[in-house]
């Protein structure tokens, strides 16, 4: 067995391993750039090593940088976790090459399922459902649209390298295909250094469908049934569950048995994740899936399986890496339950989910109700540098109706802040009416977005409840209306609040006596339904907000400029796209307010930017 372990990751999935490589009696050695020194997966080793800046370019993608440190702790394995080098053939193998562990796949395995259209020719030969789609070549443009306008639209580009929701466009019509495909080129040469695509039919109903497996070197492969990650935003899931609602017996056994025929079509040892795609306009049925693709490493969403299943997968991992057989056979592994895992996230979903930067002073939720996997802590600084993932929060009950609840609960219990947070459009998803009756597919999100990211407003006693705490401030009371005297009773009393974005309501305390805060506050948070508000009393001495929009773009975060649509003096339209600016790793499109004309352009393609550097003036039409 495996006596000491440097995990190549950070933040939660750094955390995760740590605790089962504790229980296991292994050491562990902790990597970390500038940014994560005072991190929680730091703090949680018995050893660490700094590797570098910030940028993960600069350390966490360093592959020496980890070896080295692998081999000045004396460390006898490495685990990749999930993300940056996870999936990265040269990299495992410069591990086993220094005489290291490589807890995952082999390199060769890697390889095989890393380029998506050599996979899905190794999986047709496998006798593994595959879908219609172009997988030659030919990289040329002009191709390229030939076979999207032969498939039929709607199509999805994809890039071959690609993974995590990156490099991937939808194009419904042939006059959108040449756009789409240059974005899509820019962001797989940025994440993956390969802007290779490959073409698939997109499916109008579909839904995601994943099946765990696991295999060791002594020829064993098993499943551990799948799991539902329909609920996605642009291609990046959302909330996972497990089983998936409506999968029978005879498609379960069809769906897994292909994904195990995958596997042992790449020689598969360690933990991975065959991904299917499902048509379920017509429910779930096994001549209506197909292969999409592997990841061959442990997944975000690995904890709802070991929920159902019983089974920590990273011990099975550092097992199998440590040359033991599979620590159960196929018929020994059952679905006990339902799980379900919602990713909590920093981002702002009334601002198109753009993420919200700083520092968490305040994080709980109540783990007497469901398992928490994080890397934060209060106090923990959510950078730019990195996915702004807060935690995973993981259910596990009888039913899945008594999951749903649970989420729920536990998400509107839960306290993260002043950081804006994803969690009240989390409860929200949960409450959707299609998703509690099984019916969901990939597009349930965008088809609900408006009602799902409008920001809520809190109810009436949280209004009270908030005044009465400010109240109770000495010398903080500008009451704003004090109707009816009345005889033998206090008199009524209203106060007017401002949340933190500039937002005004009324709060009628009745004659509830103010709750007594010391030491004084000028302000306080409250939390409903996974939503914060933070409340002040608004001022009465004149004042106020600008207008909404007065036609300046401005920069919602630092980023680089990677397109600029228009010139100065041109006319635009409401909606146009101005530019677009990359961020967190992803591409944010910036578009006009309103028809006029621009005025004012400070924006060059190639140029980094800071928070609300002003980008882009419109001046309205006259």
């Amino acid at each position: 067995m495996i006596k000491s372990l440097l995990i190549a990751n950070r933040g939660e999935i750094a955390c995760r391993v740590i605790r089962t490589a504790k229980a296991m009696g292994i050491r562990t050695v902790a990597v970390y750039s500038d940014a994560d020194a005072n991190a929680l997966h730091v703090r949680s080793a018995d050893e660490t090593v700094h590797i570098g800046p910030s940028p993960a370019r600069e350390s966490y993608l360093l592959g020496d940088r980890i070896i080295a440190a692998a081999k000045a702790t004396g460390a006898e394995a490495v685990h990749p976790g999930y993300g940056f080098l996870s999936e990265n053939a040269e990299f495992a193998q410069s591990v086993i090459d220094a005489g290291l562990v490589w807890v995952g796949p082999k390199p060769a395995s890697i390889t095989a399922m890393g380029l998506k259209d050599a996979a899905k020719a190794r999986m047709i030969a496998a006798g593994v459902p595959v879908t219609p789609g172009y997988l030659g070549e030919d990289q040329s443009p002009d191709r390229l649209q030939a076979e999207a306008d032969a498939i039929g639209y709607p199509v999805l580009i994809k890039a071959v390298a690609g993974g995590g929701g990156k490099g991937m466009r939808r194009v419904d019509a042939a006059a959108d295909f040449a756009d789409a495909l240059a974005s899509c080129r820019r962001e797989a040469a940025s994440s993956f250094g390969d802007d290779r695509v490959l073409i698939e039919k997109y499916i109008l109903s579909p839904r995601h469908i994943e099946v765990q497996v696991f295999g060791d070197a002594h020829g064993n492969v098993v499943h551990l049934f799948e799991r539902d990650c329909s609920l996605q935003r642009r291609h990046q899931k959302v909330i996972e569950e497990a089983p998936a609602p409506g999968m029978d017996a005879a498609t379960r056994e069809a769906v897994c048995g292909a994904a195990v025929r995958a596997a042992n079509a790449v020689d598969y040892q360690g933990a991975g994740t065959i991904e299917f795609i499902a048509d379920g306009s017509e429910g779930l049925r096994a001549d209506r899936i197909w292969f999409m693709e592997m990841n061959t490493r442990l997944q975000v969403e690995h904890p709802v399986t070991e929920e159902i299943t019983g089974v920590d997968l990273v011990e099975w991992q550092l097992r199998v890496a440590s040359g033991e057989p599979l620590p159960k056979r196929q018929d020994e592994l059952a679905i006990n339950g339902w799980a379900m895992e919602a990713r909590l996230y920093a981002e702002d979903p009334a601002k198109g989910f753009l993420p919200s930067i700083g520092r968490v002073r305040d994080f709980h939720f109540p783990q007497y109700r469901a398992r928490i996997d994080t890397g934060v802590e209060a106090g923990a600084e959510i950078s730019t540098f990195y996915d702004p993932m807060i935690a995973k929060v993981i259910v596990h009950r009888d039913t899945r109706d008594e999951a749903i609840a649970a989420l729920r609960e536990t998400l509107a219990e839960g306290v993260v802040g002043p950081l804006i947070s994803n969690s009240g459009f989390l409860w929200r998803l949960l409450g959707q009416a299609a998703f509690g009756a099984g019916t969901v597919d990939t597009g349930l999100i965008e088809r609900n977005l408006e009602a799902l990211t409008t920001r809520p407003e809190p109810s009436d006693e949280e209004l009270a409840r908030a005044a009465m705490r400010l109240a109770g401030t000495p010398g903080n009371t500008p009451w704003t209306r004090q109707s009816g005297l009345r005889l033998n009773a206090p008199a009524q009393r209203a106060v007017l609040l401002v949340d933190q974005f500039g937002r005004q309501f009324v709060a009628d305390l009745g004659d509830e006596p103010a709750m007594d805060q010391w030491p004084p506050a000028r302000e306080t948070a409250m939390d409903e339904d996974g939503e914060r508000f933070t409340l002040r009393f608004a001022r009465t001495d004149g004042g106020g907000a600008g207008a909404a929009s007065d036609g300046a773009i401005l920069s919602p975060m630092p980023g680089k400029v990677i397109s600029v649509d228009m010139v100065a003096g041109q006319a635009v339209t409401k909606g146009q796209k101005l530019l677009v600016l990359e961020a967190m790793k992803m591409e944010h499109a910036l578009t006009a307010p309103f028809d006029g004309v621009v005025a004012e352009l400070n924006a060059v393609a190639g140029a980094q930017v800071q928070v609300e550097a002003l980008l882009v003036k419109i001046q309205a039409k006259s």
